[in-house]
């Protein structure tokens, strides 16, 4: 017969995870089930409309030697350094600046943070007309005389990749801003007056103190922006759509033209697998390199 202390262990276990469960139901329902599906879908073909046919593993063969995957992949991987790289960099400097607080400081972090509210459709179709031939950033150029540099930038085959990833650092960069002032405000006071102490600055202080200590926030951060990179389809689609000549396409651009435009949906499905599993490599890699060491 199980004791009374055994008993309401298993109550406390039982309440808990019934408090777990409508949570746990909604993630299975909205995300695990699809990802399973989507895997299964990838063994076959299937147009979308008629019945499918097994497939084995030939979508995967085509999906990995096609000649487009290569491009889209590397670019994805650039962006890498606009969407996390960067933004992170930017969100450490911004936070070594105003960690001592300043004034009107929430509402800094209100209008760095607000891209993050905005819809990344919305962001992408604003951006789109600030880039345009007579947009914003163009006039600003001819406004200090640098008319000579001006140019439809989505549209130019050098700099399309370049003034896409920018607009992933202008969204990012308050995301992190956010996150890593938050982190530096549980760091121990005491632990800045030693330094001082010991005759440290400003900069010692930065990279003794708050820079470990922010280990944590900077995985989420790099993790949350990393997978933004390579899962970027959105932002792509609404302002180049891929263009020009494929310099901005990246692997969630392709998967949509496999299932919407070619209607091939096992192999939008094996596509969307495989980068599924680069983005688990990259998150594996960056929780690797940013855990703290024993």
């Amino acid at each position: 017969m199980p004791d009374g202390n055994t008993t309401a262990r298993r109550v406390r276990r039982l309440t808990a995870l019934a408090y777990v469960a409508p949570a746990g139901l909604v993630y299975a329902g909205f995300a695990l089930w699809p990802a399973v599906h989507t895997a299964y879908m990838s063994f076959l073909h299937w147009d979308g409309i008629s019945a499918a046919t097994p497939a084995g593993l030939s979508n995967y063969r085509s999906v990995l030697t096609d000649p487009a995957i290569g491009p889209a992949l590397w670019h994805a991987i650039v962006l890498i350094g606009f969407f996390a790289v960067i933004p992170c960099a930017i969100g450490l400097l911004l936070t070594a600046l105003l960690q001592g607080g300043v004034r009107g400081m929430t509402g800094f972090r209100v209008v760095f943070f607000l891209p993050q509210v905005l819809p990344m459709v919305a962001v992408g179709i604003t951006w789109r007309w600030l880039y345009a031939d007579d947009g914003l950033v163009n006039q600003a150029l001819r406004a200090v005389g640098l008319g000579g540099v001006t140019r439809a930038w989505l549209g130019d085959y050098n700099f399309a990749l370049i003034a896409l990833g920018l607009i992933g650092t202008w969204a990012m960069s308050g995301l992190c801003m956010v996150l890593f002032l938050a982190g530096a405000q549980k760091i121990d006071v005491s632990l800045y007056e030693a330094v001082a102490l010991d005759g440290g600055g400003a900069v010692r202080r930065f990279f003794t103190v708050t820079l470990p200590a922010l280990r944590g926030e900077i995985t989420i951060a790099s993790v949350i922006t990393t997978i933004a990179a390579l899962a970027s389809f959105d932002l792509a689609f609404v302002t180049t759509n891929g263009g020009p000549v494929n310099r901005t396409t990246v692997p969630g651009l392709l998967v949509y033209r496999l299932a919407f435009n070619e209607s091939d949906i096992g192999r939008a499905a094996a596509l969307a697998v495989v980068l599924t599993i680069v983005v688990i490599v990259f998150v594996t890699a960056i929780r690797r390199l940013t855990r703290e060491r024993p």
